[in-house]
């Protein structure tokens, strides 16, 4: 079990987690790829430094689960991201780790973080793959940023259609019911993984929010 406030310290750190590959690493791997790819060792030093100590080892434990969400999106953004179809695969780099680490009751935290991301990147996923938006992701990925008007407000008004809207609505519930219900546990690995999940609505939020915008 865990307190209340450090339960909620992991949720907030989860958030933040799920949130620093969209603000910080995207931008760094669409012009330095590889440095992107070799900070993920910096990543793993770190946990497993934080994990030595019994003060930082749940901060440690997170770090680790980040880590392979970072190497995911180090590998697909940076050589892959014209493809959609292996956005999924390689975002599930770390399961068999994690799977693994599970059977073994380790690093519960860090790992039901990595399970709530890749959730949360699954029911994206499938929201692009029900509403057609592939290949508008496809034209996206090889245009410059600048060029990329167009393409999001024709996407824009696929999502606006009442399929996309009922689909939207449907996985949207999904995604708050997975992250809602484990909270009332009240346990530190489930507060990383409901953290992960929620954040997956803010962040497609503030995606289809600058989609409107452009």
């Amino acid at each position: 079990m865990a307190s209340s406030f450090q339960g909620w310290l992991v949720f907030g750190a989860a958030v933040f987690l799920v949130s620093v590959p969209v603000f910080i690493e995207a931008p760094l791997v669409r012009s330095l790829p590889l440095l992107s790819f070799v900070l993920t060792g910096f990543w793993i030093w770190l946990s497993f430094r934080l994990m030595s100590n019994s003060a930082t080892y749940v901060w440690g434990d997170l770090l680790l689960g980040f880590s392979w969400s970072w190497l995911a999106g180090s590998i697909y953004w940076g050589w892959l991201r014209w493809e959609p179809l292996w956005h999924l695969p390689v975002e599930s780099i770390g399961l068999p780790f994690a799977c693994w680490a599970l059977m073994r009751n380790w690093g519960k935290v860090g790992n039901w973080f990595y399970f709530g991301s890749l959730l949360g990147t699954a029911l994206t996923d499938v929201y692009f793959y029900l509403v057609d938006l592939m290949p508008y992701w496809r034209q996206i990925m090889r245009v410059e940023p600048a060029l990329a008007s167009p393409i999001l407000h024709s996407a824009l008004v696929q999502v606006q259609t009442p399929w996309g809207e009922a689909w939207a609505l449907i996985l949207g519930v999904l995604l708050l019911i997975a992250g809602v219900l484990p909270l009332i546990k009240k346990q530190r690995h489930w507060y990383a993984f409901s953290g992960a999940v929620l954040s997956t609505i803010l962040v497609d939020s503030l995606f289809l929010l600058a989609a409107i915008a452009s």
